[in-house]
């Protein structure tokens, strides 16, 4: 399903094809069609999502919980210090 057909629930025309006549007649069908498509499209996000979270945290491991009096190391490379004096 292309995402023109998730929006419009059609295929865009190029001109050349033949129009199918009766594909959505009544609101009935159109609301039934519509439900289908959203359910589709859900579906695919979910899996999408559930990928995407596996390949993420595939290679982490527990954080380091770090207690008050702790002596850990700071890189200041990155700071701008300012001499005062």
């Amino acid at each position: 399903m292309s995402p023109f057909e998730a929006n419009s629930s059609q295929n865009p025309r190029m001109g050349f094809e033949l129009r199918k006549k009766g594909r959505f007649k009544g609101a009935e069908r159109f609301a039934k069609k519509m439900e289908e498509v959203q359910s589709e499209a859900k579906a695919a996000l979910t899996k999408a999502q559930e990928e995407m979270r596996w390949y993420t945290n595939r290679k982490r491991g527990e954080a380091v919980e770090y207690k008050v009096g702790d002596l850990v190391l700071l890189s200041t490379k990155d700071l701008k210090w300012q001499m005062v004096g």
